[in-house]
Order: C-alpha cells, then sequence, then structure tokens
C-alpha cells in the first residue's frame, strides 16, 4: 500500500497548547490538558496508519473574544502576537525533526524522494502551511517564511488583515492583494481553506497555484465555511485538489454537539460531489483531526486516527489509492 497524505494536522499548535505527540496515545489521552477533545493523533498513530506525509500547519489563534475555539484562551490581538505564536511551532516543528520524528520538506522532489518506497521506518514527511497569515507582518515579511519553510499559506481563517474569513465575510484588503502577488512571486501556494467568496474570487486569479487543505461541500453543509459548486469548480480548473475534514458539523447538514456522529457513508459524499465536479483525480483527504475537535466530533465509528481509513471502503475502487495520497503527491510534485 502507497503512504497516505493527509492534507491538513495542526500538529505544533497541539504541542503549543500542551500535548506531547511523542507519547503513546493512550498515555495522551491519560494526561490531556483539554477535555472534551479526545485526542488522535500522535506520531505513533500516523506511523501504524501509514501516513508518510502531510501538511503541517502554523496555526495562531486569535484571542478568545474572537474565536469559538475554548482550547486558545490566550491567542493574539496582534501581529506581534500571532508572529510569535508561529515562530513558537515553527521551533517545535524543527525540535520534532531533531529527535527524528518528522523530516521538513521542501519540494516537491523532496516529497517524491521522500514517499519513494516509504515503510514505517521512516520519520513523517511535513511541508508547512501557515493557516492564517496574521503572523506575516506585511508582504515584505514573505521571504523570511519561505526561507523557513512554508510552503502554502491560507490568508484567512476569521477576519485577518488580509481577507475575509469563515463566518467574517469580505474581500481582500489592499494588503491582502499585495501578499497574494508575492506569494505567487515566491512560489508560495494558496490554501483557500476559510476564504469568504468575496476573497476567494480575487485570490485565484492573483495566486492560481491553489487548493484548499481542508473543505467540504457547501451543497452539503451550508454555509461560507465550506466550498460552493462554483469554488471547487475554480479549484479544479487551476489543477488544484480539495481535502477532506472529518468534523461531523463540516459533513452532516444541521449536526449539533451531541448528535449521533456523521457517518463515513456521509463524509463519502462530499467526496463524490467533488468527484462530480472535478473528478477523482482532484480529492485527497484533509481531516484537521485534533485541530479543535477530537473523537466526540469527528466519525461514527472511529477511535483513532488510522479509522479515518475507512473512508477508502465508501469510495469507487479505482478512486482510493488517489483519495489515500496520489493525488496530493502528484500536486505537490507539479507545484512545490
Amino acid at each position: 500500500m502507497s503512504a497516505v497524505f493527509d492534507g491538513h494536522l495542526d500538529l505544533a499548535y497541539n504541542a503549543q497548547i500542551g500535548r506531547d505527540l511523542t507519547l503513546p496515545l493512550k498515555l495522551l489521552r491519560s494526561s490531556d490538558p483539554l477535555r472534551g477533545q479526545t485526542a488522535c493523533v500522535t506520531f505513533g498513530e500516523l506511523r501504524r496508519a501509514g501516513v508518510g506525509a502531510c501538511f503541517g500547519t502554523l496555526f495562531a489563534a486569535p484571542s478568545a473574544a474572537t474565536t469559538h475555539r475554548s482550547d486558545a484562551p490566550d491567542g493574539y490581538t496582534d501581529w506581534q502576537g500571532a508572529r510569535r505564536q508561529a515562530l513558537a511551532q515553527l521551533d517545535q516543528y524543527r525540535h520534532w525533526e531533531d529527535g527524528g520524528h518528522l523530516r521538513l520538506l521542501g519540494s516537491g522532489a523532496e516529497v517524491a524522494a521522500h514517499l519513494d518506497g516509504w515503510d514505517e521506518s521512516r520519520p513523517l514527511g511535513v511541508l508547512l502551511l501557515m493557516e492564517g497569515a496574521d503572523p506575516l507582518r506585511d508582504a515584505g515579511d514573505l521571504p523570511f517564511w519561505h526561507g523557513a519553510g512554508v510552503r502554502l499559506i491560507g490568508p484567512a481563517w476569521g477576519r485577518t488583515r488580509y481577507a475575509g474569513g469563515t463566518d467574517a465575510p469580505g474581500p481582500l484588503t489592499d494588503q491582502g492583494r499585495e501578499l497574494l502577488s508575492a506569494m505567487r512571486e515566491h512560489g508560495v501556494a494558496l490554501d483557500v481553506s476559510h476564504l469568504d467568496d468575496e476573497s476567494f474570487e480575487e485570490a485565484v486569479t492573483l495566486q492560481p497555484k491553489v487548493i484548499a487543505s481542508h473543505s467540504n461541500s457547501r451543497a452539503l453543509v451550508p454555509g461560507n465555511r465550506q466550498l460552493s459548486d462554483q469554488m471547487v469548480r475554480a479549484i479544479g480548473e487551476r489543477g488544484g485538489v480539495v481535502g477532506l475534514v472529518t468534523y461531523s458539523k463540516f459533513i452532516r447538514s444541521g449536526w449539533h454537539d451531541g448528535d449521533t456522529r456523521a457517518s463515513f457513508a456521509q463524509w463519502a459524499e462530499h467526496a463524490a460531489r467533488y468527484a462530480e465536479l472535478i473528478g477523482w483525480e482532484r480529492v485527497g483527504l484533509g481531516s484537521d483531526l485534533d485541530g479543535g475537535f477530537g473523537l466526540e466530533k469527528a466519525l461514527e465509528g472511529m477511535e483513532r486516527y488510522g479509522d479515518l481509513l475507512r473512508l477508502l471502503d465508501e469510495l469507487p475502487e479505482g478512486a482510493r489509492a488517489g483519495v489515500q495520497g496520489q493525488n496530493w503527491r502528484r500536486w505537490t510534485e507539479a507545484n512545490l
């Protein structure tokens, strides 16, 4: 079996809030500082599930006053605070690399070399994705972050200084336009996950090297956090890939905390919707597991990370290897 490639994991953010991902899963859960968010992700679990590579995020959490995330009470209020968080997470990835838990990758060629003949003896390969661009002082700061290994940027999460985002409608700002142009010049790809429609429309013209690392279908679950069919087609027209999220609220319309979790079949409906619009070769995993939610809000029947691969059983046989990882691999080799 070829390696799994997950398009979105908040690894360093989880370390920042007190989780030691080097522990066995049982031990991590017994000492977890978060309650009501049962962890699924450790380096051991990823290795056991056959995950060879991922987009690992630098996610600076805004202050609790501007976000629903209860796990981020000490979030940032200005770009300096966002930068401190991102730099601390960058140091965490480097620390893990020094310890042999992962390998930071900087190009599609490095991804190919890392995944060729991959087995569990190799560390996790990580390409850095900045989720929310507030850690950048301005567009002139991009060379620093590119030099540090950032290869993808999502300008928004909620609203940022650069763009409208989830539950915060609005266009790109002047700073956002400058950043997108700089990203195109430096070869930093655009992650449109969390971008509001108005920002999306202009962003994909300024940097057409585009993906959605973790976004489900708005046709099945309304709201600007999901992708409309028009947005999906725009990504496909530019050769991009869309990653599927495991959060029940983004899988089944009307889902609320405490409801029966969404099913693998319902998750597969989002994959099929994307395949109908842009083909199975543009669909991948973007689990976002442990990204502000845990097992309680993931998929019914999941007990640990590796269980998410049961999704493949719901897909056409010819699509499974691509969704599992080959589609992300092909995109990175062609674009990074």
